[in-house]
C-alpha cells in the first residue's frame, strides 16, 4: 500500500473568489438558464444575467445597511433559491456568510450568531425569526433580520425588514453608486474570510470553520479540471446549503455554467425528480440506503416477476465487472444487459427521473455492496469524501475512473498523506481551513505547523492511487479483549444484509463484545406487520418478540461477513427511527453516536447483562 497519492488531472489557478467567478458566468452566458425552482407546484427558470442583477441589488442592500468587508451575515433558512441569491449577495458585497442550520434550536443560533459576530442575518419566516426574538437582548450586534418570507409584525419594524425591502435600498444604493458592488468584488483577497460554517458536530458546541474565499475558488477551479459538470447538465440540489456539501456544489454550477433546480424539501425529492430530470445528483448515503431497501422488499413477490428481477442482476453484475475493468460489454452478454434494461433496469433509472449521468454521494462511508447494486442496473455513483475544514472537495471517483469501496483520488491541488504512526488520513490544499474561529487551541490541534489537515480519519491507499476510509479514529471501539472494531464497518454490513433495516449504533468500546442499537424503517416493517396479519402501530411492531425474531437471521447473515471479534452478540430494536429535531442526527443525516449511546445507556447496559428490559 502506499502513503501518498495525487491527482491524475492538472489544475489551472483562475478563480480569486466565488464572487468574482458569477460576474464572469454572467457576462459569459447571460441568457443561459442557471436556476429552476418551485413556486408552489409549478417550476420557474432564472436566467444567469436574472441572477446576477437580484444578488447585485442584495449586495447593494447589504453595503446601504453599512454592512462593511469580512462583517458576517448570516442565513438561517432551507435549501432553496433565495438561499443561494443571499449568500452570493453576501460574497459580493465583501462580507462574509454565517451558515445557520434552519433546525438549530434558539440557544445555538445564539451561541453562534454571538461567536460569530453576525451583524444581519436572511431568516426564512416568522417561525425561524422567534428564534431570534426571543434571544435578542443577548444578540447586541445583529443589527438586522431579512425576511425571506412575509412580512415584520410592528414591533419588529426597528430591525426586521423584507428581503424585497433590502433590494430595494440596493437599487437605491447602486443609483447613487453604480460601481459600490463591482469595487466590493475587486477588492476581495483570496485571504478574507468567505464563510463561517458551524459544524453540527456529534459532540460539544459547534466549531466556526474558517474558510477563505480563495477556498472556494479553489473547489471551483478543480471541479472544472476533473470536469464533473458540461454546461448541458442539470443539478438536483436539496442537500442542506449550510453544510459545506452544499455549498461546494454551487460552486461547481457557476463555473460550469450548467442548471441547477433547487428544492430542499426532502419529502418532495421523489416526485422533484420525476419534473427535473436531472442529469446529476449529490446525495448521502441515507438516500441510497432508502431506495435500495425497497428495490429488495419489491423484488420479492415470488413467481416470475421475482425470477426475472434475480437473473437480470446478476446479468447487471456480471457488466458491472466488465465496466470496472474499464471495458464494454460485448457479444452475448451485452444482448442481455439490452434485455435485463428493458424489463428491469429502466425501472430503476425511472425513480430518478431517467437522465441521471451518476450521482455524487458523499458526507458519510457509501456501502460498496449498495454502490455496485446501482451499478449493476446501470446507475454509477461516484463517492466522494471531504471535510468543512477542506471545503468539502477533496477526493472523489472519477466518471472513467472509479473503484467501489473507496473514495477516489485526490481532487487537483489537493496533496494526501498517511500518518505512519496511526493511519490518519492528513490532507494539505487551498481548501484547506484557515482554522476554527476564536479558538487557537482546537486550530493548533487540527492543523500541523506546515499546513495539514489532521481529519481524525483512519484510512489507506490502493496501488491504484485510490483512497479508502476505514474508520473515524475516534470512532475505534477496542473491547476488553484488546480487539479493534471499524463500527462503520460493521453497520454498513448490517444495513446492506436486512432491508429492514434503518439505522444502525453498533457497541462495544471496553465491553467484551460488540452490540448495536437497531432502528427499522417504518414503511417497510409495517408493510411486513400486515402481511403477517399482526398490524398496530410502529412502536408496538418494533416491541414485538415477532419482529425481533426476524431480523435475528439477518444478524447472523451479516455475522459471516465479518471478523468473529466484530460479530454482534445482542441487539435491540428502538422504538423509533433516529431524527434531526431530536439530536441523534446531523442535518447531513449522520448518527450522533455519542448522543444515541447516552440516551439508551441503561438498555446498552442490560444488553450485555443478558436482558433486554422493555422499552
Amino acid at each position: 500500500m502506499a502513503d501518498t497519492a495525487t491527482a491524475p488531472e492538472r489544475m489551472t489557478h483562475k478563480t480569486k473568489s466565488i464572487a468574482q467567478l458569477l460576474q464572469t458566468r454572467v457576462q459569459q452566458s447571460p441568457d443561459r438558464e442557471a436556476y429552476r425552482y418551485p413556486v408552489g407546484e409549478e417550476w420557474r427558470s432564472m436566467t444567469w444575467r436574472q441572477a446576477g442583477e437580484r444578488v447585485r441589488a442584495l449586495a447593494a442592500g447589504l453595503l446601504a445597511l453599512g454592512i462593511e468587508r469580512e462583517q458576517r451575515v448570516g442565513i438561517l433558512s432551507n435549501t432553496r433559491l433565495e438561499w443561494l441569491l443571499c449568500d452570493l449577495g453576501i460574497l459580493s458585497a465583501g462580507a462574509a456568510t454565517t451558515t445557520v442550520y434552519p433546525s438549530t434550536p434558539a440557544e445555538d443560533c445564539e451561541y453562534i450568531l454571538v461567536d460569530s459576530e453576525t451583524r444581519a442575518i436572511f431568516v426564512e419566516d416568522s417561525g425561524q425569526l422567534k428564534k431570534l426574538s426571543s434571544r435578542r437582548a443577548a444578540l447586541p450586534l445583529l443589527k438586522w433580520a431579512i425576511l425571506i418570507d412575509g412580512a415584520p409584525e410592528a414591533k419588529d419594524k426597528d430591525w426586521v425588514i423584507t428581503l424585497a425591502d433590502l433590494e430595494g435600498r440596493g437599487a437605491k444604493h447602486l443609483a447613487d453608486n453604480p460601481r459600490a458592488v463591482d469595487e466590493a468584488v475587486a477588492g476581495i483577497d483570496p485571504k478574507h474570510l468567505a464563510t463561517l460554517i458551524y459544524t453540527s458536530g456529534t459532540t460539544g458546541k459547534p466549531k466556526g470553520v474558517r474558510l477563505l474565499h480563495e477556498c472556494w475558488a479553489y473547489t471551483a477551479d478543480a471541479m472544472v479540471a476533473v470536469g464533473l459538470w458540461k454546461d448541458d447538465d442539470v443539478q438536483y440540489l436539496w442537500l442542506p446549503m449550510a453544510h459545506s456539501f452544499g455549498k461546494v456544489l454551487m460552486a461547481g454550477h457557476i463555473a460550469s455554467g450548467s442548471v441547477t433546480a433547487v428544492d430542499g424539501r426532502i419529502p418532495k425529492i421523489v416526485d422533484n425528480l420525476a419534473v427535473v430530470r436531472p442529469t446529476i445528483m449529490a446525495a448521502v448515503p441515507r438516500i441510497f440506503e432508502k431506495v435500495y431497501n425497497k428495490i429488495l422488499e419489491g423484488a420479492k413477490q415470488g413467481g416470475l416477476k421475482q425470477s426475472i428481477f434475480e437473473w437480470a442482476l446478476k446479468t447487471g453484475k456480471a457488466g458491472s465487472k466488465v465496466r470496472q475493468e474499464g471495458k464494454e460489454p460485448g457479444g452475448f452478454l451485452a444482448m442481455k444487459l439490452k434485455i435485463a434494461d428493458k424489463l428491469v433496469f429502466s425501472k430503476v433509472k425511472n425513480r430518478f427521473g431517467g437522465r441521471v449521468k451518476y450521482f455524487i454521494s458523499g458526507s458519510a462511508p457509501l456501502s460498496r455492496e449498495i454502490a455496485e447494486f446501482f451499478h449493476a442496473c446501470g446507475i454509477l455513483i461516484l463517492e466522494g469524501y471531504g471535510l468543512t475544514e477542506s471545503s468539502a472537495a477533496s477526493f472523489v471517483n472519477r466518471p472513467n475512473a472509479y473503484q467501489f469501496g473507496s473514495v477516489g483520488f485526490p481532487m487537483p491541488g489537493t496533496e494526501l498523506k498517511i500518518a505512519k504512526e496511526d493511519g490518519e488520513i492528513l490532507i494539505k490544499s487551498p481548501g484547506v481551513m484557515a482554522g476554527y474561529h476564536n479558538q487557537p487551541e482546537q486550530t493548533a490541534e487540527a492543523l500541523t505547523a506546515d499546513g495539514w489537515l489532521k481529519t481524525g480519519d483512519i484510512g489507506e491507499i490502493s496501488e491504484k492511487g485510490f483512497l479508502r476510509i476505514t474508520d473515524r479514529k475516534k470512532d475505534l471501539i477496542k473491547t476488553s479483549g484488546g480487539k479493534y472494531v471499524a463500527p462503520q464497518f460493521v453497520e454498513n454490513t448490517l444495513k446492506t444484509s436486512c432491508p429492514y433495516i434503518s439505522q444502525v449504533i453498533v457497541h462495544g468500546d471496553n465491553r467484551n463484545f460488540v452490540t448495536a442499537l437497531i432502528t427499522l424503517d417504518e414503511e417497510s416493517i409495517t408493510k411486513w406487520a400486515k402481511e403477517k396479519g399482526a398490524g398496530g402501530s410502529y412502536a408496538e411492531i418494533v416491541k414485538s418478540e415477532d419482529t425481533k425474531a426476524m431480523i435475528a437471521p439477518f444478524i447472523e447473515q451479516a455475522n459471516e461477513k465479518i471478523n468473529k471479534w466484530e460479530r454482534v452478540k445482542n441487539f435491540a430494536i428502538l422504538p423509533k427511527d433516529l431524527t434531526i429535531d431530536e439530536g441523534e442526527l446531523t442535518p447531513s443525516l449522520k448518527v450522533k453516536r455519542k448522543v444515541v449511546e447516552k440516551k439508551y445507556a441503561t438498555l446498552l447496559d442490560k444488553m450485555y447483562e443478558g436482558s433486554v428490559a422493555d422499552l
